[in-house]
């Protein structure tokens, strides 16, 4: 599967970045696994609308973090996967997740509402610690 970038001029985050961010979220999916081939910076270009060089500044800061590798005349190759059993696609806390997406969209929330109630939630469940609080 092509992984294809979606830059949002809107967001406040540097087209880069959200590049670095798509690739991690697609590693962590599953949608990326070790040996697939990143598209080239010109076919970013063209598909996203964005410089080739921010894409080739996305790939290098990926490839300072361990995550891909750049093989010169053949392109930048995912070499670790970010991928946990319990976070892919069939797992049951993406369907309790896709469960309760679509009673928050039946209750009516539009997608910032929902974004603003999971970044709260998350938040406070995730301070400070990169781990989970004691919901206790």
């Amino acid at each position: 599967m092509e992984l294809e970038f979606r830059i949002n001029r809107r967001s406040g985050v540097a087209a880069y970045q959200q590049i670095v961010q798509q690739t991690k979220q697609a590693l962590r999916l599953g949608v990326l696994v070790p040996g697939d081939q990143l598209p080239t910076a010109k076919a970013v270009a063209e598909t996203a609308s964005v410089n080739p060089n921010t894409t080739l500044k996305a790939y290098r800061e990926l490839e300072r973090e361990g995550l891909v590798e750049a093989r010169p005349g053949l392109g930048t190759f995912v070499c670790q996967s970010l991928a946990l059993p319990q976070a892919g696609a069939n797992s049951p806390l993406r369907g309790e997740l896709e469960a309760w997406m679509d009673r928050a969209r039946e209750a009516g929330l539009e997608q910032d509402d929902v974004t603003a109630l999971v970044t709260s939630v998350m938040e406070e469940r995730y301070a400070g610690t990169g781990r989970a609080a004691d919901p206790r």
